[in-house]
């Protein structure tokens, strides 16, 4: 059990092309928005259809696969954790994120 504390899998379609970035140390990074799309009927019957957006993040080895397979539009499956984390805007305001990696 304690191996799927934070697993997440999602199958959507990805956003927007994955922006690609060549790390210093010779490591890639991705990003990419992914859409999940959950169907279902309303009160009075219709179909209605609820869509979240996710921030993907992949690293290394798995950032080159995106970025030689991924596209706007494709339908993707993956599986990662959640990572949440903290930054702070010029205003002083802080801001939180919560992305797939």
């Amino acid at each position: 059990m304690s191996t799927i504390k934070n697993h997440v899998q999602l199958i959507g379609n990805v956003g927007q092309d994955p922006t690609i970035t060549n790390l210093e140390s010779g490591k890639k990074v991705s990003r990419f928005s992914m859409a999940t799309n959950e169907h279902y009927k309303g009160a009075k019957g219709e179909k209605r259809t609820d869509t979240n957006w996710h921030t993907v993040v992949a690293w290394g080895k798995t950032a080159e696969i995106v970025e030689n397979h991924v596209a706007k539009g494709k339908e993707v499956g993956i599986v990662g954790k959640l990572k949440t984390r903290t930054y702070t805007m010029d205003d002083g305001n802080q801001r939180y994120v919560t992305e797939v990696v």
